[in-house]
């Protein structure tokens, strides 16, 4: 089936002159690494179709990677393609301008819980996007191109949304798949020091977090990281949001949240656990996700006690019912 529908994908983009590729709002590494990554090829392979990336948004964390066209003026999406990829929900979709396109495609490795695009190529136990981007690739490799540029981008998705090979999600395909871009003779020491050497004052931080953060009875481990403290630290928004990886190697612990301060008064939060899920959580409270991934968004103090208190309930209910090590 998947086959079928990567095939009409290939043949969709032949047909059209000008293909505009988006992906979700608060982008990571494999949003802005699978449509860039994207775009390469497709600029590679089609050199005579317009190829443009093109987001409301944007993100420093992997800037190295290359710029983005975008945003774009209407008239731009006349007779165009618009490809979308990682994201689940049309409500998450950093481009607004993507419905005056003629036609949609959705490429996705997120639960599919609002199906949207005139064509949609879902794989949920794929480790990112960009993994599918490679497949795709190497599923057509005698009709597209490839190269060094595309396969840091591509890689540097996959790398940093299995949490460098290490979660569930992680297969036997998925190191395949990351082999192509390895071969394309990607400078791995520049690559991670890019993507996890921290200013010293950034360790400060952690240092703070830990004696910040809280665990709830049932093992839900949680941090605020509100105005106040990214300011002492000067965090960017990328870099507070980061503090969930802080909290996920504590015993007793299968589900951590963190808690961000955004501009507008909302507050972001990143949902993570093992074992159990926090996809639902996720759905509940404004967002959405990966199974063991997922991000949502709170409106006041109130509703983020209700969300650890939810947390807390599902953490009971699996220790209750199952062995836990």
């Amino acid at each position: 089936m998947n086959s079928e529908i990567k095939k009409a994908i290939l043949e969709k983009i032949k047909s059209y002159d000008k293909i505009i590729i988006s992906r979700h709002t608060r982008p990571d590494g494999d949003a802005i690494g699978s449509t860039l990554g994207l775009a390469k090829i497709l600029r590679l392979s089609f050199p005579e179709k317009k190829v443009l990336v093109a987001n409301d948004d944007y993100s420093e964390y992997v800037s190295f990677l290359g710029k983005e066209d975008g945003p774009l003026p209407d008239e731009e999406y006349k007779d165009a393609l618009a490809i979308i990829l990682d994201s689940g929900t049309p409500s998450r979709i950093s481009n607004k301008q993507y419905t005056l396109a003629k036609e949609i495609i959705k490429i996705d490795h997120h639960i599919d819980v609002e199906p949207y695009g005139n064509i949609s190529w879902v794989e949920e136990e794929r480790s990112s996007a960009c993994e599918m981007v490679v497949d795709f690739y190497v599923t057509f490799k005698d009709e597209l191109k490839f190269d060094p540029d595309a396969a840091l981008c591509l890689f540097t998705g996959m790398c940093t949304d299995s949490g460098r090979f290490k979660y569930d999600s992680t297969s036997g395909d998925t190191l395949r798949l990351a082999a192509v871009c390895l071969d394309q003779g990607i400078d791995m020491d520049t690559l991670f020091a890019r993507l996890y050497l921290e200013e010293f004052d950034y360790y400060k931080f952690q240092s703070y977090v830990f004696g910040k953060m809280q665990i709830t009875e049932n093992g839900v481990a949680y941090v605020y990281v509100d105005k106040k403290m990214q300011k002492k630290f000067n965090l960017n928004h990328e870099q507070a949001s980061n503090v969930v990886s802080m909290l996920s190697e504590i015993k007793g612990s299968i589900i951590w949240l963190a808690f961000i301060d955004n501009e507008d008064g909302s507050i972001r939060v990143r949902l993570r656990s093992r074992f159990t899920t926090v996809d639902k959580l996720g759905n509940k409270y404004h967002g959405g996700g990966h199974a063991k991934a997922a991000g949502g968004t709170v409106y006041s103090k109130s509703e983020m006690k209700a969300l650890i208190a939810d947390a807390d309930a599902i953490c009971k209910e699996f220790k209750e019912n199952n062995f836990y090590l």
